[in-house]
């Protein structure tokens, strides 16, 4: 049985690594990974590939950046044509972005069974483009698995058939835990000045929060609070610098003593910083699930979360955008101390297992 294995972006790539895994159980499975290129930067997408032991891909579309209407339809249409050579029985998807919608639909059209894998999550926020990917693919999606309970809540409303559905857990945490003693060997936090337990850890990627002006000098303002009583280091997505480059706020940024901007770092550097961080500032979805795991305070610089179990079990906080809100969230978990949380059902690193059995036995 031929599955073709869509990644597109950095946590793709971190949650088809345990799939890649798994399959080696199964020898009656030739799984083949096809990179759309979505991620193409040496950072971003090479040097990920080389720490989590991902083979190299089979095929890589190399469709690179630009708007999401350009980027889904260029990986549709590098996609099609490999579908037609390769003839696989399904098509795995992951997570809710543009390459995962693009392939998904490819396959569909042509009749191939589609497996999304982290289905059912949903902010109920359509202004977000992966809100309108997530529940696009899961319509067309044969085999749905979920990361957590909200997920096969929401298919059943939706319509979705309980055959189809499956909570399987969370194969980004069978990829934290299996590398996790692997990335205490790194020395980035030597070379970021930082001891354990003593900094805070940030990052900012999506368009809401870093195209506009406005939302960014919020942020601005909370951080300069921040790095004066703690230090905070801010690995930089390539959008966010981009934004940043030649403004004001960007030299702003720039002056902050204690605030420590790196080039975007590899999956065992980032999974170093958030073990040790005293707490993380994050608009990222994977890190919410990253640091419940971890036990470590997270800090969520949105209005919602797709994620509701990280908030209800892990030791997620939803903050917004408001500084002073971000800065008495902050300082709560100052004083609270650190908020450990729960370890949600079926993140026990297994997940991968799970879901390739079953595709075994419904495909």
């Amino acid at each position: 049985m031929k599955i073709i294995n869509i990644v597109g972006t950095r946590p793709n790539f971190m949650k088809v690594a345990a799939l890649m895994r798994a399959y080696r159980a199964w020898p009656s499975i030739q799984p083949v990974l096809v990179h759309t290129g979505q991620h193409y930067d040496e950072r971003m997408s090479d040097l990920f590939f080389r720490q989590l032991g991902i083979p190299e891909p089979d095929i890589n579309l190399g469709v690179g950046s630009g708007s999401h209407a350009c980027q889904t339809a260029e990986v549709m249409r590098a996609f099609e044509p490999v579908l037609l050579t390769e003839e696989p029985q399904a098509v795995l998807v992951v997570g809710d972005v543009n390459s995962t919608i693009a392939c998904g639909l490819v396959a569909a059209k042509l009749g191939v069974k589609v497996v999304h894998v982290e289905a059912g999550l949903r902010s109920f926020d359509r202004s977000m483009p992966e809100e309108i990917n997530r529940v696009l693919t899961d319509a067309i999606s044969d085999l749905l698995f979920c990361t957590e309970p909200s997920g096969v809540e929401n298919l059943r409303h939706e319509g979705i058939a309980q055959d189809k559905i499956f909570l399987v857990g969370n194969v980004m945490i069978d990829t934290l835990l299996a590398h996790r003693e692997r990335a205490q060997a790194s020395p980035i936090l030597e070379q970021t000045g930082v001891s354990p337990r003593g900094y805070a850890v940030l990052t900012l990627h999506r368009p809401s929060n870093v195209d506009d002006p406005a939302v960014l000098s919020g942020f601005a303002d909370a951080i300069d609070v921040i790095q004066k009583d703690l230090p905070v280091v801010f690995p930089m997505h390539p959008r966010t610098r981009k934004n940043l480059q030649d403004t004001p706020l960007g030299q702003r940024l720039a002056g902050m003593k204690n605030l420590r901007l790196l080039d975007p770092v590899g999956y065992l550097d980032f999974l170093k910083l958030m073990c040790w961080a005293k707490v993380v500032l994050t608009d990222s979805g994977g890190i919410q699930e990253e640091t419940t795991i971890l036990r470590v305070p997270c800090l969520t610089l949105r209005e919602n979360t797709e994620r509701p179990i990280t908030t209800q079990k892990g030791s997620n906080q939803l903050v917004g955008c408001k500084p002073q809100n971000i800065v008495a969230a902050y300082q709560r978990v100052m004083s609270d101390g650190d908020g450990h949380g729960d370890i949600p059902e079926l993140w026990d690193g297994h997940a991968a297992e799970r879901i390739v059995k079953i595709m075994s036995e419904k495909l």
